[in-house]
């Protein structure tokens, strides 16, 4: 899985390369951003988190007890149900297109807000076939294939690099934005439809039949809701800090969109990676509640301990060397080194809450192996609300107070949506604990993996210091090379168990 992912991303951040090379910071590159993320709400709505909760809890267990024709069965209800709201969502969402620009991005106007119009009606239905496509993962991750519906995206990303590539020379912005749109209909249907001949296989051929009546399809749907709800939480943090964003300064929205494609990477590798893996084995277990429970702590600790060994350092990565990072994906063409900087400000924002939204996925993973999704879904609605809160005071109030540039507020999103990300971590452990028993990081851990990340910083920096003609990639590589190898020597020394785990998976 991880390996799928970290594919997926670098093509990702590939593709964001090529596009800032184009775009920039510009008001094409504005109405991009936000014309990607609002069809995208069908996909984060109906997709993987929400499928993940509700169905592979489901469709596992099923497979388990070795009921693979009723799993079969519940599979094809749930596509059916999927293929007609989705069809429904993707024609509404067309016809309020208008009004949706209105709520999401009222800082457009003119022909930036025109634009952004036109995108948004070509993206929707490619968000709509991404919804099949995280149902076939669902399908694949219950049956433990996890590469190909990870590495799946990658001919997403390919599809939209290719159009940039082909008819970016010579073309007006606005009309490559048009033609990149274009790209990513024609990759997400390709992302669905490679992974289609496994998911038959694997199920033996599926047919998606309307059927509510199945006691099992009843279960999904109810945990649907919940999970559906929170995402929907979720997006509406997202959705605000865009809404901020656009009244920020212009470009605020596209280098927030830069600095997220960087955060995510961290956030899909390892959380994502481990939360996901984890879910089919958890949902999976057999045995009184006394065993499940102690069956349940040792995989949770297990992968937060995992999850911390990588995005410490992340953290540490983004705060200390964001510029050196934006400056080796994306410098060139229109991105110069004041976009870099500007970058690195929204990313050291991002790093506050990095590590608390990695470890809170695996938490909600295991609230839905044990088919609650309510109690993920309460703690979803604190953090939305502190975000919006805290976003809404740090982007437009505070820099006025501190009598800095507008511009800089976009920062302040970013920082106080990992403050909030503490605040629904900290909930998620505590009702958990008195559920399962005592989970969590040991403090003595934590302490030796900052160390050797602020270790790490210092030697990237004495890098970057030593070798200022090497340019911007080749010394950039250099840093972020030296960052990471100190880092893994140090926790090495440290005794960190996943520094020796980790080394001797490279030398073998």
């Amino acid at each position: 899985m991880a390996a799928g992912i970290l594919a997926s991303r670098l093509i990702g951040l590939v593709r964001g390369l090529v596009f800032a090379r184009y775009f920039s910071t510009s008001a094409a590159a504005d109405a991009f951003t936000a014309a990607l993320r609002i069809p995208n709400l069908l996909q984060n709505l109906f997709g993987e988190g929400v499928l993940s909760a509700s169905f592979i809890p489901v469709y596992a267990g099923l497979l388990a007890q070795g009921e693979r024709e009723r799993a079969r069965r519940v599979a094809g209800a749930v596509l059916a149900l999927l293929a007609l709201v989705v069809s429904v969502l993707v024609l509404v969402g067309v016809l309020a297109t208008p009004w949706l620009i209105e709520l999401i991005a009222p800082g457009f106007a003119g022909a930036t807000r025109e634009l952004t119009v036109r995108l948004v009606r070509i993206l929707f239905p490619g968000a709509g076939i991404l919804v099949l496509s995280a149902w076939c993962l669902g399908i694949l991750n219950s049956h433990r294939r996890f590469f190909l519906s990870y590495v799946s995206p990658v001919i997403w990303n390919v599809a939209i690099i290719a159009a940039l590539l082909v008819y970016g020379p010579g073309s007006a912005l606005d009309q490559l934005a048009v033609t990149a749109a274009w790209g990513s209909v024609v990759g997400c249907a390709l992302q669905f439809l490679v992974q289609v001949p496994t998911v038959l296989r694997l199920t033996g051929g599926v047919r998606p039949v309307l059927d509510v009546a199945s006691e099992h399809v009843r279960t999904v749907v109810r945990s649907f809701m919940p999970a559906f709800v929170g995402r929907g939480a979720y997006q509406l943090s997202a959705y605000a800090d865009m809404w901020l964003a656009s009244k920020v300064a212009e470009g605020a929205v596209a280098a927030l969109g830069y600095a997220q494609n960087v955060y995510m990477l961290p956030v899909s590798l390892f959380g994502m990676a481990v939360s996901a893996a984890e879910l089919p084995a958890m949902s999976s277990a057999m045995g009184s509640e006394r065993e499940r429970s102690a069956y349940l702590r040792t995989r949770l600790d297990s992968g937060l301990r995992q999850i911390a060994y990588f995005v410490v350092p992340s953290a540490m990565a983004f705060a200390a060397l964001g510029h050196v990072i934006a400056g080796v994906l994306y410098r060139g063409g229109r991105f110069g080194d004041a976009q870099s900087r500007y970058v690195w400000i929204i990313l050291a924002g991002s790093g506050v809450g990095l590590l608390a939204s990695t470890l809170g996925r695996l938490y909600s993973s295991t609230y839905y192996a044990l088919k609650d999704t309510r109690t993920p879904l309460r703690f979803a609605l604190v953090r939305v609300a502190l975000t919006i809160l805290l976003g809404y005071a740090a982007a437009l109030m505070l820099p006025d107070l501190l009598h800095v540039e507008r511009r800089w507020g976009a920062a302040g999103l970013t920082a106080s949506a990992g403050v909030a990300g503490w605040v629904e971590f900290a909930l998620l452990r505590s009702r958990l604990n008195r559920r399962i028993g005592v989970t969590g990081l040991p403090a003595a851990l934590l302490l030796r993996l900052w160390a050797a990340a602020a270790i790490a910083a210092g030697a990237g920096w004495a890098v970057l210091l030593a070798t200022p003609a090497l340019g911007v990639r080749v010394g950039g590589l250099l840093v972020l090379g030296t960052f990471g190898a100190v880092y893994v020597l140090t926790t090495y020394a440290f005794g960190v168990a996943h520094a020796r785990t980790f080394l001797g998976r490279l030398a073998r």
